[in-house]
């Protein structure tokens, strides 16, 4: 191979990865019927909630929770999109552009608390993006080119353009929309089969690449307090809000309330007869609302597989930076938990 052929070629391996990579993520959105199921704690619904809590544009994406069904089709739709766009190197640089609006997109929403920086897969796929926005598909491999030759020889056959016909750009841009028309009607086929047959099988798991753990049922709510929700209540009981009756964590188990002060998803375990443990419930990654696993002894959060150790909320698997925050509980006299 010579240098010029190596260097026509240069941009088709990164484009068969993030084409590839595109094509996946919106195929498996559309394949995983639990990603648009508000009760499913990975669903886009959860997912803008939780971006909604922790993401630096948090005031933008919280007034996008009613829309999340469209908004969440929309994405999956985008990703395949820029994903067949640049496999098949048409519209290279629009589909790259799409790239990295995209994918700064889910930076500010998802992975923004990443730490180190560069342990989150999307600001990496934004700058990924920006040789094929700046250079296009290339010669190789690519419809771009293959059209604009072809117009050019088409149009040199026809001899002197008569007046008023078609010229090499006209013609060129005629091939473009006809296959650009024939793509996306393949695209719509391609993601309502991926639809269909995810259903049809139970869905699938994963969101953007990164694979799921298996759905687990959310832990039962604190029931209301038998001794109202004050402070210091006579016979030695603590001070703090009273979340519950102790009796509706089970020994081995956990149940979820909402921290009195942050008014955050939280969630209390009880390792051993007697001995409460609790935690905010919500992951420092993307802002979803963890899950405890018991025969692993982990919170898990369901949307990118954090895992946090149940006796103390540290990490013990990333993306999470951080681990979860403790919340001290006190079991009263009169049978109820209170957050001290």
């Amino acid at each position: 191979m010579t240098l010029d052929t190596a260097e026509r070629a240069a941009l088709v391996p990164l484009r068969a990865f993030l084409g590839f990579t595109f094509c996946f993520a919106g195929l498996q959105k559309l394949a995983n019927p639990g990603f648009f199921e508000p009760s499913n704690p990975g669903s886009i619904q959860a997912q803008l909630a939780g971006s909604a809590r922790l993401s630096p544009v948090h005031s933008l994406v919280a007034p996008l929770a009613p829309i999340a069904v469209p908004l969440g089709l929309l994405i999956a739709f985008s990703e395949l999109a820029i994903g067949l766009g640049t496999l098949l190197g048409l519209w290279q640089r629009l589909a790259a552009a799409g790239g990295v609006v995209l994918s700064l997109m889910l930076f500010l929403t998802v992975s923004f608390h990443s730490s180190p920086y560069y342990t989150g897969a999307d600001i990496v796929f934004a700058f990924a993006w920006t040789p094929l926005l700046l250079a296009g598909a290339g010669p190789v491999l690519s419809a771009d080119a293959a059209i604009a030759a072809r117009a050019k020889r088409e149009s040199r056959r026809a001899g002197p353009r008569v007046s008023g016909g078609p010229d090499p750009s006209r013609r060129e841009a005629t091939m473009k929309g006809t296959l650009t028309l024939l793509t996306a009607i393949g695209a719509l086929a391609l993601g309502g089969l991926t639809a269909g047959l995810g259903r049809a099988i139970g869905g699938l798991t994963g969101d953007s690449g990164a694979s799921r753990p298996p759905r687990r049922a959310a832990a039962p709510k604190l029931g209301p307090s038998a001794s109202g929700s004050g402070g210091g209540h006579p016979g030695g009981h603590p001070g703090g809000k009273a979340l519950g009756p102790a009796r509706d964590v089970p020994v081995g188990g956990a149940a979820g309330f909402r921290d009195p002060r942050t008014g955050d998803p939280s969630i209390v375990i009880q390792p051993a007869a007697g001995k409460f443990l609790a935690f905010d419930a919500v992951c420092p990654h993307a802002g979803c609302t963890v899950q405890y696993d018991r025969p692993a002894a982990l919170f898990i959060c369901p949307c990118h597989n954090s895992r946090f150790n149940a006796a103390t909320g540290a990490v013990e698997a990333g993306p999470a930076p951080t681990g979860l925050t403790p919340i001290p509980v006190t079991k009263g006299g009169n049978g109820d938990l209170y957050a001290t």
